[in-house]
């Protein structure tokens, strides 16, 4: 699904897990394992804003710091993109995000060596629709989730978070050997903000629709599964047991992610709590400690001051656990979300094909009975019978087309998806085993000061 890139991690909201968490062999094997199917710089113009300081170096999921990113070698082709410099606009509900977008590369179709434009999230929002529309069998990455509660909204963690996401999300793109080639990312990366405005504004999808065409698609949905629960339609379905098996294992791996990612969140709400949790008790114990004389008063402050200190790496290991290790799985649990998407397509286009072959087979049966009485209506409907072969033909390739493209996307997605997780679980070994003994070291060290308090 996306090209080898390690990226700093950023992330729909959980979906609901399976009432009984798995066993760590199911998970592992879900998330390891193969299933068995083949497989210049602009200015901000609008006003009033508050610039957030929120562009530190970019990190890889070790936590190194890395420059910008720059091409390896000017004689490759190249296409990278950094999303930076998030800056909030406007004020009260019709605030919103902006960051700074800055291109590099050497593709003939491109401007310029170098591009620089500004963006809010929902431009992303078109370029992720428009390639879904458009790329039909290919895994669009994922977008980060939107906050719709303004103090989350607008917090510098939330935001620093949206930014890598975001950044994430566009180099998935450009590093597609597919997408890369996209007008829609060209225009993305290169047009104006007035045309951007523009371009959004002129979206027919199904998220501009109004609300009365909205209902009307559901009740159209829902007259479709009444009609197939009282059996008066049976739905048309591949019956193809790799194609069962690659349903089956996403369905899962949903599952199963969004569980490991509930407990994540839960694991960096104890690290925070425990934190705070620390920090009041060395405050309070430094307020002992000055209301007592000698040894005992000494001892008492300088726990309170461990205690601090402790609290202080709580909290670190608390930010490095939400964006080494839920984070990537919460990336992940959207991911799946964009591989269903995609088989809900092929799904689509399955039905369209059995549909129109259908349709056939009686405009051919018509056909025969106007040719035997010879009537005067043949000509038109052979006509017919022509457009709709054509139409059938069309859907057939279509359809062929985006199982091909599944099945590649889906052995991209294995490899990077075990690259990444293996990361993640990684960084979070070694952050719980940093964490751990810096705790026993710090308590350890004051052990000699209050035993010779407790002693004497």
């Amino acid at each position: 699904m996306y090209p080898p890139r390690h990226p700093p991690w950023a992330r729909s909201n959980s979906v609901a897990g399976q009432s009984n968490s798995p066993s760590g062999n199911q998970f592992h094997s879900l998330l390891f394992s193969k299933p068995r199917f083949s497989a210049v710089p602009l200015r901000h113009s609008l006003a009033p804003k508050t610039t957030m300081n929120m562009n530190p170096p970019q990190r890889t999921l070790s936590g190194s710091s890395q420059s910008p990113r720059s091409p390896s070698s000017s004689s490759q082709p190249f296409l990278s993109v950094s999303v930076t410099d998030p800056v909030k606009l406007g004020n009260g509900v019709q605030a919103y995000i902006s960051y700074r977008v800055i291109t590099k590369t050497n593709f003939p179709e491109y401007q310029g060596p170098e591009k620089i434009v500004i963006r809010r999230y929902s431009d992303f929002v078109w370029l992720r629709d428009r390639l879904f529309e458009k790329y039909k069998g290919i895994f669009i990455p994922p977008l980060p989730e939107k906050s719709a509660v303004e103090k989350f909204r607008f917090s510098a963690e939330f935001i620093e978070m949206r930014r890598q996401a975001l950044d994430v999300f566009v180099n998935r793109i450009a590093s597609h050997h597919e997408l890369q080639q996209s007008e829609d990312l060209r225009l993305f990366l290169q047009a104006e903000e007035e045309t951007m405005e523009r371009l959004r504004s002129h979206e027919t999808g199904i998220f501009k629709k109004k609300p009365a065409d909205l209902m009307q698609i559901f009740k159209d949905v829902q007259s479709k599964v009444s009609d197939v629960v009282l059996g008066k339609e049976k739905p048309v379905e591949e019956s193809d047991p790799e194609y069962e098996k690659m349903k089956h294992y996403i369905f899962e791996l949903e599952n199963h992610l969004a569980e490991a990612q509930k407990h994540a969140y839960r694991l960096v709400k104890r690290h925070r709590e425990l934190g705070q949790s620390l920090s009041d008790f060395g405050k309070a114990v430094k307020l002992l400690g000055a209301s007592e004389g000698n040894a005992l008063g000494k001892a008492f402050s300088e726990l309170g001051m461990k205690s601090e200190i402790l609290s202080a790496k709580l909290q670190k290991e608390a930010h490095q656990l939400l964006m080494n290790f839920e984070e990537p799985l919460k990336d992940y649990v959207r991911a799946v979300q964009s591989i269903k998407a995609t088989i809900a397509e092929r799904a689509n286009a399955f039905r369209r094909q059995c549909e129109l072959a259908e349709t056939m087979k009686l405009k051919e049966i018509n056909l025969d009975k106007l040719m035997l009485i010879r009537s005067d209506k043949v000509a038109e409907a052979e006509h017919e019978y022509k457009e709709l072969k054509a139409e059938s033909e069309q859907a057939t390739k279509t359809f062929e087309m985006i199982v091909k493209l599944m099945n590649e996307e889906m052995g991209r997605f294995q490899e990077q998806k075990t690259l990444d997780m293996g990361i993640a679980f990684h960084e979070f070994a070694k952050g719980q085993a940093r964490l751990a003994n810096g705790i026993a070291d710090a308590w350890r060290s004051l052990l000699p000061k209050l035993e010779a308090c407790s002693t004497s």
